[in-house]
């Protein structure tokens, strides 16, 4: 299947005239699909029914099936149905800076990091840049039905599945969703989070799109590392944090790193030291004033894990280690932990 909404404006032109359609038709699906999110190609008014009808068979649907509400924070996580009956979470939440939406890349994930729900039972298949478009333009239908002035203003590859692994669809989406002929997203407001594909680290940074990009660390040595992530096996942290650098040096975007802070794991004060410290020596490396920003994310809770979240007070102290080697910090909010939307959480569903 062709996959339509996946379809830059000129490849739509190409299939609208190998169709025998006139070209102009081309700008119109386009708009109808990008600009207007339509949720049924019988929705698109202005063209005839018998296109409509071909249209159809070459759209990858991205079906609503249900959602939750955090009644504490108002987060909201979606679940959709692939056409091919493949689950997939999506989550939406509301910021004082604006509205932020979480979608995922892939069919589960097979990267199998102990604390993440997102890979239990491991990846199915890669989505299409369809799909992931499908997640943002669904849950955006459903929202503004409550709010007709509501937008999306920022999106983070965060969802369950590893973006580096479905790299040229993930390419397409970050065109597709910041295309100004589209929805015109401000490539700034897109974060792409990855355990470290080493290769495609610097692959993403020689494509001069400038998207923000976060790497999940979560340990401040190999040695810890390779106990919680296997990807350790494969990349050390200093080939990945060169691969950061590299990133930084080819787009000039600051580099998040994600630390989820597990009790009696990965939070003792030596911990703490010893990141601040790998960060210290790199972030400040020819005049730059910080080149790192780490995320500290009390680790959320999963069924079928044993790992807890690091006391406040834990929290705090590992903060002030890190600022104390100059480092920025920020303590990420636990945003939808109660319907089980937070970082960690998602996972490919059948029920909510």
């Amino acid at each position: 299947m062709e996959d339509i909404r996946g379809l830059y404006l000129t490849e739509l032109t190409e299939y609208s005239v190998k169709k025998g359609w006139p070209k102009f038709r081309a700008k119109q699906v386009y708009e109808w699909l990008h600009k207007k999110h339509v949720e049924s190609v019988d929705d698109m008014t202005n063209v005839p029914k018998s296109m409509r009808e071909e249209l159809d068979r070459d759209i990858a649907h991205v079906k609503y099936v249900t959602h939750q509400t955090d009644k504490s924070d108002g987060t909201r996580k979606f679940l959709f149905e692939m056409q091919d009956g493949q689950m997939i979470e999506t989550v939406f939440m509301k910021y004082h800076h604006g509205n932020s939406i979480c979608i995922s890349s892939q069919a589960g994930c097979a990267m199998g990091c102990a604390f993440c729900a997102s890979t239990i039972g491991g990846c199915i298949r890669a989505l299409s840049a369809g799909e992931m478009l499908g997640q943002i333009y669904q849950a955006m239908n459903i929202v503004s039905k409550e709010d007709s002035d509501f937008e999306i203003s920022h999106v983070v590859v965060m969802g369950t599945g590893e973006p580096l692994q479905n790299y040229d669809n993930l390419i397409r989406f970050i065109k597709l969703i910041s295309d100004k002929d589209g929805y015109d997203l401000s490539i700034r407001n897109i974060t792409v989070s990855s355990c470290g594909i080493v290769p495609n680290i610097k692959r993403l940074a020689d494509e001069g799109l400038g998207i923000t990009f976060a790497l999940s660390l979560h340990a401040p040595t190999d040695e810890l590392r390779r106990t919680i992530m296997p990807i350790a096996n494969k990349y050390s942290i200093e080939e990945t944090l060169d691969a950061t650098d590299y990133y930084f040096d080819k787009t000039g975007r600051r580099i998040t790193i994600e630390y989820s802070l597990m009790h009696e794991i990965n939070d003792s004060p030596e911990d703490a030291e010893r990141l601040g410290k790998l960060l210290n020596k790199r972030s400040f490396r020819n005049g730059h004033s910080g080149i790192y920003h780490v995320n500290l994310i009390p680790v959320n809770p999963v069924d079928e894990r044993d790992f807890k979240a690091s006391s406040a007070s834990n929290i705090d102290e590992f903060k002030k280690i890190l600022e104390k080697n100059r480092i920025n910090v920020t303590i990420r909010r636990g945003m939808g932990r109660d319907i089980d939307a937070a970082c960690g959480q998602l996972r490919r569903k059948y029920g909510v």
